[in-house]
Protein backbone atom coordinates (compact mmCIF):
# COMPACT_ATOMS: atom_id res chain seq x y z
CA UNK A 1 0.00 0.00 0.00
CA UNK A 2 1.11 3.58 -0.58
CA UNK A 3 1.46 5.73 2.54
CA UNK A 4 0.94 9.47 2.02
CA UNK A 5 2.26 11.75 4.79
CA UNK A 6 1.28 15.43 4.96
CA UNK A 7 3.12 17.25 7.75
CA UNK A 8 1.38 20.57 8.31
CA UNK A 9 1.84 23.29 10.91
CA UNK A 10 -1.10 22.13 13.02
CA UNK A 11 -1.73 18.50 12.06
CA UNK A 12 0.02 15.57 10.44
CA UNK A 13 -2.31 13.65 8.12
CA UNK A 14 -1.65 10.09 7.01
CA UNK A 15 -3.44 8.36 4.15
CA UNK A 16 -3.27 4.87 2.66
CA UNK A 17 -3.87 4.08 -1.00
CA UNK A 18 -3.94 0.75 -2.79
CA UNK A 19 -0.72 -0.10 -4.62
CA UNK A 20 -0.32 -1.46 -8.13
CA UNK A 21 -1.09 -5.07 -7.23
CA UNK A 22 -4.20 -4.16 -5.23
CA UNK A 23 -5.67 -1.50 -7.53
CA UNK A 24 -7.45 -2.72 -10.65
CA UNK A 25 -8.02 0.69 -12.23
CA UNK A 26 -7.24 4.40 -11.90
CA UNK A 27 -10.22 5.03 -9.59
CA UNK A 28 -9.03 2.35 -7.18
CA UNK A 29 -5.51 3.81 -7.18
CA UNK A 30 -6.73 7.28 -6.25
CA UNK A 31 -9.39 6.28 -3.72
CA UNK A 32 -8.32 6.74 -0.12
CA UNK A 33 -8.47 3.48 1.84
CA UNK A 34 -7.83 4.85 5.35
CA UNK A 35 -6.68 8.10 6.88
CA UNK A 36 -5.51 9.36 10.26
CA UNK A 37 -4.78 12.76 11.80
CA UNK A 38 -2.31 13.57 14.58
CA UNK A 39 -1.18 16.79 16.24
CA UNK A 40 2.01 18.39 14.93
CA UNK A 41 4.74 18.83 17.51
CA UNK A 42 7.72 20.62 15.91
CA UNK A 43 10.17 19.16 18.44
CA UNK A 44 9.30 15.52 17.73
CA UNK A 45 12.26 13.31 16.88
CA UNK A 46 12.40 10.78 14.06
CA UNK A 47 11.86 7.98 16.57
CA UNK A 48 8.81 9.69 18.08
CA UNK A 49 7.35 10.26 14.62
CA UNK A 50 7.84 6.60 13.74
CA UNK A 51 6.36 5.36 17.01
CA UNK A 52 3.24 7.48 16.62
CA UNK A 53 2.74 6.79 12.92
CA UNK A 54 3.31 3.05 13.20
CA UNK A 55 0.95 2.98 16.17
CA UNK A 56 -1.79 4.62 14.11
CA UNK A 57 -1.14 2.42 11.08
CA UNK A 58 -1.29 -0.74 13.19
CA UNK A 59 -1.33 -3.86 11.02
CA UNK A 60 -0.94 -1.69 7.91
CA UNK A 61 2.54 -0.48 8.95
CA UNK A 62 4.31 -3.53 7.55
CA UNK A 63 2.21 -3.56 4.38
CA UNK A 64 3.54 -0.22 3.12
CA UNK A 65 5.15 -0.62 -0.30
CA UNK A 66 5.71 3.05 -1.15
CA UNK A 67 5.74 6.43 0.61
CA UNK A 68 5.08 9.99 -0.58
CA UNK A 69 5.58 12.76 1.95
CA UNK A 70 5.83 16.50 2.39
CA UNK A 71 6.45 18.83 5.30
CA UNK A 72 5.68 22.53 5.59
CA UNK A 73 7.45 22.53 8.99
CA UNK A 74 11.22 22.96 8.41
CA UNK A 75 12.09 21.57 11.85
CA UNK A 76 10.31 18.31 11.05
CA UNK A 77 11.52 17.91 7.47
CA UNK A 78 14.89 16.51 8.54
CA UNK A 79 13.30 14.26 11.15
CA UNK A 80 10.86 13.01 8.53
CA UNK A 81 13.73 12.04 6.23
CA UNK A 82 15.59 10.32 9.08
CA UNK A 83 12.45 8.42 10.09
CA UNK A 84 11.83 7.17 6.56
CA UNK A 85 15.44 6.06 6.18
CA UNK A 86 15.49 4.33 9.55
CA UNK A 87 12.10 2.63 9.67
CA UNK A 88 11.12 2.20 6.01
CA UNK A 89 14.60 2.01 4.44
CA UNK A 90 13.63 -0.68 1.93
CA UNK A 91 10.51 1.13 0.70
CA UNK A 92 10.58 3.43 -2.39
CA UNK A 93 9.82 6.96 -1.24
CA UNK A 94 9.63 10.53 -2.42
CA UNK A 95 9.75 13.64 -0.22
CA UNK A 96 8.36 16.65 -2.09
CA UNK A 97 10.84 19.52 -2.23
CA UNK A 98 12.55 21.62 -4.95
CA UNK A 99 13.93 19.35 -7.63
CA UNK A 100 11.33 16.60 -7.24
CA UNK A 101 9.39 15.89 -10.41
CA UNK A 102 5.79 17.08 -9.98
CA UNK A 103 4.86 18.22 -13.50
CA UNK A 104 3.55 21.53 -12.12
CA UNK A 105 4.88 24.70 -13.82
CA UNK A 106 5.35 27.41 -11.17
CA UNK A 107 4.62 30.73 -12.87
CA UNK A 108 5.63 32.97 -9.96
CA UNK A 109 8.52 35.31 -9.17
CA UNK A 110 10.42 32.84 -6.98
CA UNK A 111 9.37 29.19 -7.48
CA UNK A 112 11.52 28.04 -4.54
CA UNK A 113 9.26 30.01 -2.18
CA UNK A 114 6.17 28.00 -3.09
CA UNK A 115 5.28 25.54 -0.34
CA UNK A 116 5.20 21.84 -1.17
CA UNK A 117 1.56 21.62 -0.09
CA UNK A 118 0.54 24.28 -2.62
CA UNK A 119 2.34 22.48 -5.43
CA UNK A 120 0.74 19.16 -4.50
CA UNK A 121 -2.73 20.71 -4.21
CA UNK A 122 -2.26 22.18 -7.68
CA UNK A 123 -1.39 18.77 -9.08
CA UNK A 124 -4.44 17.16 -7.47
CA UNK A 125 -6.87 19.91 -8.48
CA UNK A 126 -5.75 19.73 -12.11
CA UNK A 127 -6.12 15.94 -12.00
CA UNK A 128 -9.74 16.31 -10.86
CA UNK A 129 -10.79 19.22 -13.09
CA UNK A 130 -9.69 20.35 -16.54
CA UNK A 131 -10.83 23.95 -15.92
CA UNK A 132 -9.09 26.84 -14.23
CA UNK A 133 -9.15 26.14 -10.48
CA UNK A 134 -9.04 28.05 -7.23
CA UNK A 135 -8.11 25.96 -4.19
CA UNK A 136 -8.98 27.26 -0.71
CA UNK A 137 -6.96 25.40 1.92
CA UNK A 138 -8.27 26.02 5.44
CA UNK A 139 -5.31 25.27 7.70
CA UNK A 140 -3.10 27.19 10.09
CA UNK A 141 -3.29 29.93 7.48
CA UNK A 142 -5.97 30.15 4.81
CA UNK A 143 -4.16 29.59 1.50
CA UNK A 144 -5.92 30.41 -1.74
CA UNK A 145 -4.13 29.05 -4.80
CA UNK A 146 -4.88 29.84 -8.43
CA UNK A 147 -4.35 27.24 -11.15
CA UNK A 148 -4.74 27.52 -14.92
CA UNK A 149 -6.59 25.00 -17.06
CA UNK A 150 -3.14 23.77 -18.18
CA UNK A 151 -2.24 22.87 -14.60
CA UNK A 152 0.05 25.86 -14.06
CA UNK A 153 0.42 27.33 -10.59
CA UNK A 154 -0.24 31.04 -11.03
CA UNK A 155 0.00 32.33 -7.45
CA UNK A 156 -2.70 33.19 -4.95
CA UNK A 157 -3.38 34.83 -1.61
CA UNK A 158 -2.78 34.17 2.11
CA UNK A 159 -4.98 35.11 5.05
CA UNK A 160 -4.75 34.36 8.78
CA UNK A 161 -6.27 30.99 9.63
CA UNK A 162 -9.48 30.60 11.60
CA UNK A 163 -7.94 29.15 14.75
CA UNK A 164 -5.04 31.63 14.73
CA UNK A 165 -7.50 34.53 14.53
CA UNK A 166 -9.63 33.11 17.33
CA UNK A 167 -6.57 32.54 19.53
CA UNK A 168 -5.34 36.08 18.92
CA UNK A 169 -8.74 37.56 19.73
CA UNK A 170 -9.05 35.57 22.94
CA UNK A 171 -5.54 36.49 24.09
CA UNK A 172 -5.83 40.23 23.36
CA UNK A 173 -9.42 40.93 24.51
CA UNK A 174 -9.91 40.55 28.25
CA UNK A 175 -13.59 39.58 28.14
CA UNK A 176 -13.45 37.32 25.08
CA UNK A 177 -12.49 33.65 25.07
CA UNK A 178 -12.10 30.67 22.79
CA UNK A 179 -15.40 29.13 21.74
CA UNK A 180 -16.54 26.00 19.94
CA UNK A 181 -16.45 26.58 16.19
CA UNK A 182 -20.05 25.79 15.26
CA UNK A 183 -22.88 27.67 13.57
CA UNK A 184 -24.72 29.97 16.02
CA UNK A 185 -28.52 30.07 16.29
CA UNK A 186 -28.56 33.28 14.24
CA UNK A 187 -26.06 35.64 12.60
CA UNK A 188 -27.25 38.14 15.24
CA UNK A 189 -25.52 36.82 18.35
CA UNK A 190 -27.48 37.08 21.61
CA UNK A 191 -24.52 36.41 23.89
CA UNK A 192 -20.72 36.60 23.81
CA UNK A 193 -20.27 33.03 22.56
CA UNK A 194 -22.76 33.44 19.70
CA UNK A 195 -21.30 36.82 18.74
CA UNK A 196 -17.87 35.23 18.42
CA UNK A 197 -19.21 32.25 16.50
CA UNK A 198 -21.10 34.52 14.10
CA UNK A 199 -18.11 36.76 13.48
CA UNK A 200 -15.74 33.83 12.91
CA UNK A 201 -18.02 31.69 10.75
CA UNK A 202 -19.73 34.30 8.59
CA UNK A 203 -16.77 36.65 8.65
CA UNK A 204 -14.38 34.05 7.24
CA UNK A 205 -16.96 32.84 4.72
CA UNK A 206 -17.37 36.43 3.52
CA UNK A 207 -13.60 36.95 3.41
CA UNK A 208 -13.09 33.82 1.31
CA UNK A 209 -15.96 34.69 -1.03
CA UNK A 210 -14.61 38.19 -1.55
CA UNK A 211 -11.10 36.98 -2.34
CA UNK A 212 -12.31 34.16 -4.59
CA UNK A 213 -14.53 36.49 -6.61
CA UNK A 214 -11.60 38.83 -7.25
CA UNK A 215 -9.32 35.95 -8.23
CA UNK A 216 -11.92 34.41 -10.55
CA UNK A 217 -12.55 37.79 -12.21
CA UNK A 218 -8.79 38.15 -12.82
CA UNK A 219 -8.61 34.62 -14.22
CA UNK A 220 -11.43 35.37 -16.65
CA UNK A 221 -9.44 38.33 -17.98
CA UNK A 222 -6.05 36.61 -18.20
CA UNK A 223 -6.98 33.02 -19.05
CA UNK A 224 -10.68 32.86 -19.95
CA UNK A 225 -12.91 29.85 -19.49
CA UNK A 226 -14.76 28.56 -16.42
CA UNK A 227 -13.22 28.22 -12.97
CA UNK A 228 -13.80 25.48 -10.40
CA UNK A 229 -13.46 26.43 -6.73
CA UNK A 230 -12.36 23.68 -4.35
CA UNK A 231 -11.98 23.65 -0.56
CA UNK A 232 -9.72 21.44 1.52
CA UNK A 233 -8.04 21.48 4.93
CA UNK A 234 -9.11 20.51 8.41
CA UNK A 235 -11.40 23.51 8.99
CA UNK A 236 -13.04 23.47 5.55
CA UNK A 237 -16.28 21.78 6.71
CA UNK A 238 -16.94 24.74 8.99
CA UNK A 239 -16.99 27.28 6.14
CA UNK A 240 -18.00 25.31 3.04
CA UNK A 241 -21.71 25.27 3.85
CA UNK A 242 -21.73 29.05 4.35
CA UNK A 243 -19.63 29.98 1.32
CA UNK A 244 -21.29 31.22 -1.86
CA UNK A 245 -18.29 30.55 -4.12
CA UNK A 246 -16.92 27.13 -3.08
CA UNK A 247 -18.40 24.42 -5.30
CA UNK A 248 -16.41 21.31 -4.29
CA UNK A 249 -15.16 20.04 -0.95
CA UNK A 250 -12.19 17.63 -1.33
CA UNK A 251 -10.92 16.73 2.17
CA UNK A 252 -8.12 14.49 0.89
CA UNK A 253 -6.83 16.82 -1.86
CA UNK A 254 -3.25 16.96 -0.54
CA UNK A 255 -3.10 13.20 0.03
CA UNK A 256 -4.35 12.66 -3.52
CA UNK A 257 -1.60 14.96 -4.80
CA UNK A 258 0.97 12.88 -2.93
CA UNK A 259 -0.41 9.75 -4.55
CA UNK A 260 -0.05 11.38 -7.97
CA UNK A 261 3.48 12.67 -7.40
CA UNK A 262 4.58 9.21 -6.27
CA UNK A 263 3.24 7.76 -9.52
CA UNK A 264 5.13 10.42 -11.50
CA UNK A 265 8.40 9.41 -9.86
CA UNK A 266 7.94 5.63 -9.55
CA UNK A 267 5.07 4.80 -11.90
Amino acid sequence: MLLAIDVGNTNIVLGLYADGSEATDEKARTTLVRDWRMRTEPRMTADELALTMRGLLGEHADRVTGIAALSTVPALLRELRVMLGRYWSDVPRVVVEPGVRTGVPLLVDNPKEVGADRVINTLAAHHLHSTNCVVVDFGTSTNIDVISAKGEFLGGAFAPGIEISLDALASRAAQLRKVELVRPRSPIGKNTVECLQSGILYGFAGQVDGLVRRLVAELEVTHGGPTTVLATGGLAPLVVTESQTITHHVPDLTLLGLRLVYDRNFG
